[in-house]
């Protein structure tokens, strides 16, 4: 079958519907998935776009049609269809497109928790077999049944958190109070039920799942969908405001100044905390972070361990080297104890556990990293040669430290960067820190961006 390749990416499958991903498309996939895989059964879950329940029927049949039984978990969100992929061991489909704007479509794609398939390892796979449209004769026609996890994911969640301090904070009446805008994804209804069982002040913010996006688009990293968050952060006195992305595997903070909390301060900050609970640990953090990360983790005796960007990588790293926790830039958070796994709810109530524990505002916590670390934040640039630009960086700072684990990544004494292609666009993403001033931040960022953009 004639079929973009570039729908078939580094992590997942994502298109746009119906011109790039389609019900035909869908159903040769789900094809695929059984043949490469070999399968037998598969749990399939979606979420709340207008696509996703014709999304789900064509691939539920082409799994079916190639005699895989299908396990149809329903609409939920990504870390809940993680936990029923390791609950019952199986390969699975999850229908979404992640934050992507409402017209798209997609696939992720789980051989076996925590191993999920990738351009390297799979998705490329599917791609020929989808092509080609050669398929094993089934043996049988493959069934399909409901199963509702929900009730048990909410609790598997809620036994990973300590809830003493949180208690101990409601009983001296001053309890946490929490605002969590889920932007109409799929993240609202779990976030619900989990939180009505805290002793915290608890707001929501659009948390009816919606495909049609009724209030903003679905990835918090764009300031416009955050802004109504922090206004009322600030205006109602929150201590703290949480952001979800669309299918709910991505966490945002802003603090009690409404200030948006970059990604590599809250992989530092949690995975000290985490250091608490489990002494010596190994902590995974990606090539874009702060230095604040892997100097945190040692401060408190961790060992801070360097990888590509991406889930697929992180997993499988973390269940090779039994590293406990992992955080991304991108708000991508990975649990040992949830499989290996990136969840949003979880990084935020590990959040609260650690304030009410500690008895600080967020904001404290930020300014000792935002009084040594300046960092840019990432920052892209539309380039005709990737490659090229990426062999120019490196040329050009030949007498630093350059490492090509994922892009460039250029090491000085004060500060340091990180330049990567994007996986989907023709795009090069710039990450720089400095820890010696805000203006040396500034003089190396334009620096490099006149290179990437000569």
């Amino acid at each position: 079958m004639q079929v973009n390749p570039g729908i078939f990416k580094a992590y997942d499958i994502r298109g746009i519907y119906p011109t790039e991903l389609n019900e035909d498309v869908a159903y040769l996939i789900g094809r695929a998935f059984v043949s490469f895989l070999q399968v037998d059964q598969v749990i399939v879950g979606r979420d709340m776009r207008i696509s996703s329940p014709a999304i789900f029927e064509a691939v539920t049949r082409g799994l079916t049609d190639q005699g895989a039984d299908v396990t149809d978990i329903g609409m939920v969100s990504t870390d809940q269809y993680y936990y029923a992929c390791a609950k019952l061991g199986l390969a699975g489909m999850m229908v979404t497109a992640s934050h992507n704007p409402a017209q798209y479509s997609g696939f992720k794609m789980v051989r076996q928790m925590p191993y999920l398939l990738s351009g390297d390892q799979g998705i490329q796979d599917l791609r020929r077999l989808v092509e080609q449209e050669v398929f094993p004769t089934p043996t049988r026609k493959g069934t399909m049944k409901p199963l509702d996890l929900n009730e048990q994911f909410v609790d598997y969640v809620l036994s990973l958190v300590d809830v003493a301090p949180l208690q101990a904070r409601a009983a001296a009446g001053n309890p946490l109070r929490v605002i969590a805008d889920t932007g109409n994804g799929m993240v609202g209804p779990a976030l619900q039920a989990i939180y009505s069982r805290l002793p915290i002040v608890f707001e929501g913010m659009f948390l009816e799942p919606d495909g049609t996006l009724p209030n903003h688009g679905l990835d918090p990293l764009q300031p416009e969908n955050r802004a109504e968050l922090q206004a009322r952060v600030l205006a109602e006195g929150f201590d703290i405001g949480f952001l979800f992305d669309g299918d709910g595997d991505r966490f945002f903070a802003v603090d009690d100044r409404a200030v948006f909390i970059s990604g590599d301060f809250l992989t530092a900050i949690m995975g000290q905390y985490l250091l608490e609970r489990y002494p010596a640990a190994k902590i995974l953090y990606d090539v874009r972070a702060s230095w604040a990360v892997p100097d945190l983790i040692r401060a408190k005796g961790g060992t801070p361990l360097m990888e590509r960007v991406g889930h697929a990588f992180i997993k499988r790293r973390m269940a090779s080297e039994d590293a406990v926790f992992a955080g991304e830039v991108t708000g991508h958070y990975y649990f040992k104890d949830f499989f290996y796994a990136d969840s949003g709810i979880l990084p935020s109530l590990l959040l609260m556990e650690l304030l009410a524990k500690r008895d600080v505002r967020m904001s404290d916590l930020l300014k000792e990293l935002e009084a040594k670390y300046y960092i840019s934040g990432e920052i892209n640039s539309k380039v005709a040669d990737v490659q090229g630009r990426l062999d120019a960086l490196a040329a050009h700072y030949a007498d630093a430290k350059v490492e090509r684990l994922d892009g460039v990544s250029v090491t000085y004494d004060t500060w340091h960067f990180n330049v990567r292609g994007s996986n989907t666009e023709p795009l090069i993403r710039l990450n720089l820190e400095s820890i010696a001033s805000p203006a040396e931040m500034e003089e190396k960022r334009e620096e490099v961006l006149a290179i990437i953009r000569g």
